[in-house]
């Protein structure tokens, strides 16, 4: 099957920059980006330099290939019409209510596409899960098309993201690895086939897998869980050397120097954030306990529990540092983001590190270079559970380093090269949580 037109239904950190590679290396072919929200696809139309994603590179693919095989619209029902392929890119957050709240991917914007595929179609189409979903999510999807359509032959692929925020554009140029699962019948391979047929335009085919697919629904999750994992166990492995003198970045040096660990994802932190850990953690944990794997479940759960300890501990260390009362001490939190290079901010630990120190008296000066007053904001409503028009004076985010006013404490949040560079006020106690200062050890507390 030759694929002319592929629309993708979801224009956020992963519809965005995939569609905008595959545009790019792929000029054959019309891809239609549509989105439910009409002022993002208002801001993919826009000035390159306000995207709603930011990441390094993306602009510049954009600038090449919109308008002439890249295309950012609202108009849902005619660009599914018009495709052979459609990419399922919504968001798939974490159940808030009902049956494994708290745990379970919530499913019901991936039904809402399905349902709008199912509606809007009128030929056979290629359906392609690209959210990050649980195993077994296929067969409900495949249920919602065939439910509500007549005569129309749906083959569904799973082809997940393993994009990491930041270099997200290097990712999708030189890809580890490309995942395809899909079902096993003649139809099936032929519909694997065809998105093999797109990714060959630059990824080498050795490195293209393909699979059943509840291996590949399994796979996105897995990963995640492993990378995570490395993170918590590098994390906790940080409080044991603050109580024996030994120095983590010497451990993870030595740590990594093993052929058999290495040395990516050995970094210790104030904890891992962002939209896919935490998420596909906990999503693999429900899972775990649907099937009565609890021993299994227990064992993943415990990475969540390492990173919110993480998080906490490095919050109770300025506490600690003020003998327990922060009340009229200002507090510069420096970075928002969950990491740098990118604007997304969902889940960073700066939100909850930022949270703690408010909530026991201090005013934070809060500066990123790249999440906006407008986000910050949004955040402290939403995850500290605050009305927009209660969040007082102690809240002052700021529009550069420079602003910077008198100070108790700087916090340093986000690995930005800006807070590697920049001079502090060595009178100042610096809390250093991506162990970015060198050479400092006067006053400078890390993790």
């Amino acid at each position: 099957m030759r694929v002319k037109n592929i629309c993708c239904i979801g224009g956020g950190y992963v519809g965005g920059p995939s569609m905008a590679v595959i545009a790019l290396k792929c000029s054959h072919i019309n891809i239609t980006v549509v989105d439910a929200n009409p002022e993002k696809i208002k801001a993919w139309n826009g000035p390159l330099d306000q995207l709603p994603v930011y990441e390094p590179g993306l602009a510049e693919v954009v600038k090449k290939t919109r308008d002439r095989n890249l295309f950012f619209s609202d108009d849902i029902a005619g660009n599914i019409e018009n495709a052979e392929m459609i990419f399922m890119a919504v968001n798939t957050p974490t159940k808030t209510g009902g049956e494994g709240a708290g745990m379970a991917a919530d499913l019901s914007n991936i039904e809402a596409c399905s349902r709008d595929i199912s509606k809007y179609s009128k030929s056979n189409k290629i359906v392609i899960e690209k959210s990050t979903l649980p195993v077994r999510t296929a067969e409900k999807i495949k249920q919602i098309l065939l439910e509500n359509s007549k005569g129309i032959h749906f083959e569904i692929l799973s082809n997940p993201e393993f994009l990491a925020e930041g270099t997200a554009i290097q990712d999708l140029f030189k890809s580890d690895r490309v995942l395809i699962g899909g079902d096993e019948s003649e139809s099936g391979q032929k519909a694997v086939q065809a998105l093999v047929d797109i990714y060959v335009n630059w990824i080498p085919r050795e490195k293209i897998l393909t699979t059943n697919i509840w291996s590949s629904e399994l796979s996105k999750l897995a990963s995640n869980a492993m990378l995570a994992q490395r993170i918590s166990s590098i994390n906790s492995l940080s409080a044991l050397c603050e109580k024996t003198e030994a120095d983590i970045d010497e451990l993870s040096k030595a740590i990594g120097m093993d052929h058999r660990i290495g040395p990516h994802f050995l970094k210790a932190s104030v904890g891992f954030g962002g939209s896919c850990f935490q998420k596909d953690i906990l999503n693999l944990v429900y899972l775990c306990k649907y099937y009565n794997l609890d021993e299994v479940a227990e064992y993943w759960y415990q990475v969540i529990k390492i990173n919110d300890y993480q998080k906490e501990r490095f919050a109770q260390k300025i506490i600690d540092h003020f003998k327990g009362n922060l009340t009229g001490k200002k507090i510069a939190i420096l970075g928002w983001a969950f990491k740098a290079n990118t604007n997304d901010s969902r889940e960073s630990p700066a939100i909850y590190v930022a949270e703690r120190l408010y909530k026991d008296g201090a005013t934070l000066e809060i500066y990123d270079p790249m999440v906006s007053e407008e986000s910050i904001l949004n955040d402290i409503s939403n995850y500290w559970n605050i009305k927009r028009d209660l969040i007082d004076h102690r809240i002052i985010i700021i529009k550069s380093y420079s602003e910077l006013d008198t100070l108790d404490a700087y916090a340093i949040l986000t690995e930005w090269e800006e807070f590697k560079e920049s001079s502090y006020d060595k009178n100042i106690p610096l809390f250093d949580g991506r162990n970015l200062i060198k050479n400092r050890k006067i006053n400078q507390i890390g993790i």
